[in-house]
């Protein structure tokens, strides 16, 4: 990425995905700095791989609006994708009818392929392939792999064979990610004997043999309860992480699956080679900190994030957070704001998932005052995404209960100031606020955000590993 490092932390800062990058693109060419196709490209890519896909979609834009570069056939590929995840299908579908015939080439096909696909319109799909076939388009394992995920996707595996014998009659061989969809199949379905199948097949298909395939393999033994299977397997990974495109994915996901089985020791043990492998950045701390809590080592854990520390990298507050977290799930309160301390000292920044998670330990704990400033600090951070949880509508009632309606006004105007409540839903918890009974429930159904709570600590995704 080179010269380009500066302009891409300056688009890293916009965490919002509804605050627009292009005044930072705008502003970068009339300082008189130089960019180029080729670097914006890999900074396109850096976001989508964080799925930063609205960004992205504003590069693509801002390249050939702003800086005439002429589309190519991948560029609409890219376009088409991140339309259709920005925007929906509809659109998608819209930029596809109008782009020129001459630009209508394979990728863009696979590129509309795939966003039906993403959107589980199974006969919108199968026409697409079809108008792909009538094009008279080299058929390849990448088209095919598409309709194989698709129908693994809904459950329909006798679609999904259908095709793979389609696949075999054409003279098309399976790759590594038609047979890791097939284990993924079996595993779904627990389909050892299926499962043992295909990894006699592609232990005879070097090319096609990696470290996802027995990975994999492993989830299904983990799921039918054959341990030592499992284990077998994650070993035989191991073997392949070395030819890994991917070092890095790879050794953080068989850590986490050595922690899903409880093998501490292997957790510790593969940490060791993961770092004498190679450089580890961000995500790559905060899965081994993740593997070392599901296992309840809040030390190592500890040990480990002092290290992320030592290191002088980018200060993820990902990674912190998920210490925090296990904290507060334990009641160990002064241990987790030791750790924001820690986090403002270094020069970290909180965000929203920092002060939910403080939070929810002090609601647990009836640390009631906390929470509710806590919960004020979370709705501050929190970007667009953000909707009321259990902890804003628990800490309406607590001030509530004791009186204080200014209080609870200031969490509701807070909220409602950010656009993360309607107007009507704004009037009727202010009304909810003056009723006068004590004892009455907020008139809101606030859920616990427990699915970003588990991508937050599970799937930790550094937000910029440069």
């Amino acid at each position: 990425m080179g010269s380009l490092i500066p302009l891409y932390n300056k688009i890293s800062d916009v965490r919002d995905p509804k605050v627009s990058i292009v005044p930072v693109l705008d502003k970068w060419i009339e300082n008189g700095r130089a960019v180029d196709k080729d670097r914006l490209l890999v900074i396109l890519k850096e976001l989508r791989k964080y799925k930063r896909y609205n960004h992205a979609l504003e590069i693509s834009v801002w390249m050939s609006d702003k800086r005439y570069y002429p589309l190519t056939c991948s560029d609409v590929a890219i376009r088409l994708d991140l339309i259709a995840k920005v925007h929906g299908i509809e659109q998608a579908e819209e930029y596809f009818n109008n782009v020129p015939r001459e630009l209508k080439a394979p990728e863009a096909y696979n590129a509309f392929l795939n966003c039906y696909v993403h959107a589980g319109l199974v006969e919108k799909a199968e026409a697409v392939m079809q108008q792909r076939n009538d094009l008279g388009f080299a058929s390849s394992s990448l088209s095919y792999n598409v309709l194989v995920k698709l129908y693994y996707k809904i459950g329909n595996y006798e679609k999904m064979e259908t095709i793979l014998h389609e696949m075999e009659k054409k003279g098309i061989g399976p790759d590594k990610i038609t047979y890791g969809t097939q284990i993924s199949a079996y595993v779904a379905n627990s389909d050892v004997k299926r499962i043992e199948e295909i990894l006699t097949r592609v232990e005879t298909d070097p090319e096609a043999l990696n470290w996802s395939i027995y990975s994999i393999a492993a989830n299904g033994y983990i799921k039918a309860g054959l341990v030592d299977k499992a284990l077998l397997m994650l070993k035989k990974s191991e073997e392949q992480i070395l030819s890994a495109e991917k070092k890095g994915m790879a050794f953080q996901c068989i850590l986490t699956q050595y922690a899903k089985i409880g093998k501490k020791d292997e957790v510790l043990r593969l940490w060791e080679v993961y770092k004498n492998q190679q450089k580890v950045y961000n995500k790559g701390y905060g899965s081994v900190i993740t593997s070392l809590l599901k296992l309840d080592d809040i030390e190592g854990a500890e040990k480990v994030f002092e290290e992320w520390e030592s290191k002088n990298l980018n200060y993820d507050t990902c990674v912190p957070n998920c210490l925090i977290a296990a904290c507060c799930r334990k009641g160990l309160l002064e241990k987790a704001e030791t750790l924001l301390n820690r986090v403002i000292e270094k020069g970290g920044k909180t965000d929203a998932m920092t002060w939910h998670f403080l939070a929810m330990g002090y609601l647990h704990h009836n640390q009631m005052q906390k929470a509710v400033e806590a919960t004020k600090g979370e709705i501050t951070l929190a970007l667009s995404w953000w909707r009321p949880t259990k902890n804003f509508a628990m800490c309406l009632g607590y001030l509530k209960g004791k009186g204080d309606l200014d209080g609870a006004e200031e969490i509701i105007r807070l909220a409602a100031d950010k656009g993360f409540i309607a107007a009507d839903t704004q009037e009727r918890l202010l009304n909810y606020l003056k009723d006068g009974k004590s004892n009455s429930e907020v008139p809101l159904e606030m859920k616990e955000t427990s699915d970003l709570l588990a991508a937050e600590e599970n799937g930790l995704e550094s937000r910029n590993m440069l």
